[in-house]
């Protein structure tokens, strides 16, 4: 069942609608557990899209197996995303530091506002986000350490490989996922792939993720693949490697496999006078959980970020 969330009129006679699909038993009895599935918060994170379309349609093979309320939002920023715009084109507005919103506010803050007012009341929210267009993600969620234990246990249910619990707020108090928090619906945001790509093996390995956490909710009760156990960032140290020269990143290792303490990472090259501007080795052993995917890089640009302690 999709419906209006929200409609803006826009320019030209125009109407931005955020819509949602409300996918639900045929009878339904008053006491089903509902969740919210939010993607496209940002315009270049499509990574959700094809979650989104895979997890309705493996819902709709067995709808009799469905015994709960599953909310789909696939496009918070519809205009981001016919654009290819990370932010709300036009407004330059970070759609994912406005919330809570103001019904009364810009189109962003209004927007916002109506969205939390549709997922209040949901039992749990999961909130899909990819990485921007230079950086490229194994499947993850992010807490931040103060964040109760309630979240955690949902996070390991998600089938990520990496669950970053941060001693710093790098979740927002702007964000959706924090706002739905303060509001009591627990919720999560998963972090995966790559700005502008759909990378469909981490789209599938969501929601295997995901009907596993419907399967403890209660809201499914069909078979659900294994999965995976992931890494909890306290079990090692996260290190970042930043460009210290601006040029063109060759990388020498890959994505998700493990690095040696002095090892190669890759080199900064000047392609126009065929030298190397810089060599970065890693800083510890660990594994590659972030690593630079966009060549072009400058002074600070961030080119890995390697989770110590740990293993392939």
């Amino acid at each position: 069942m999709i419906e209006n969330v929200v409609s803006v009129d826009l320019p030209v006679g125009e109407t931005m609608k955020i819509v949602r699909n409300r996918l639900q038993p045929m009878n339904l009895t008053g006491k089903e557990k509902r969740i919210g599935i939010v993607s496209g918060i940002y315009g270049d994170e499509l990574e959700g899209q094809y979650v989104c379309y895979e997890l309705i349609r493996r819902i709709n093979a067995r709808h009799d197996q469905l015994k709960g309320i599953v909310d789909l939002y696939p496009a918070i920023n519809p205009l981001g995303i016919e654009s290819i715009s990370r932010k709300v084109p036009t407004f330059d507005v970070d759609m994912n530091r406005v919330f809570p919103g103001n019904e009364s506010g810009d189109m962003a803050e209004h927007v916002a506002a109506c969205l939390v007012d549709d997922l209040v009341g949901a039992d749990i929210c999961i909130d899909l986000h990819a990485s921007d267009m230079f950086i490229r993600e194994i499947p993850q969620v992010r807490l931040v350490n103060k964040e109760n234990h309630q979240l955690l246990e949902y996070a390991k249910l998600l089938n990520v490989e990496f669950v970053w619990i941060h001693k710093s707020q790098t979740v927002l108090e702007s964000t959706l996922v924090h706002t739905l928090n303060s509001l009591g619906v627990p919720a999560l945001a998963i972090e995966m792939g790559v700005g502008s790509r759909i990378t469909k093996e981490y789209g599938n390995q969501i929601v295997d993720g995901i009907f596993h956490l419907l399967s403890e909710l209660g809201i499914w009760e069909g078979e659900v693949k294994e999965t995976k156990r992931p890494i909890i960032s306290t079990d090692g140290k996260v290190e970042l490697v930043h460009a210290n020269a601006s040029g063109v990143f060759i990388p020498e290792v890959s994505h998700w496999n493990s690095i040696m303490a002095g090892d190669t990472i890759g080199n900064i090259i000047d392609p126009i006078q065929g030298k190397v501007l810089e060599h970065l080795v890693a800083p510890i052993s660990g594994m590659v959980f972030s690593l630079r995917e966009y060549p072009v890089v400058y002074e600070g640009s961030l080119i890995i970020r390697i989770l110590g302690g740990v293993n392939s």
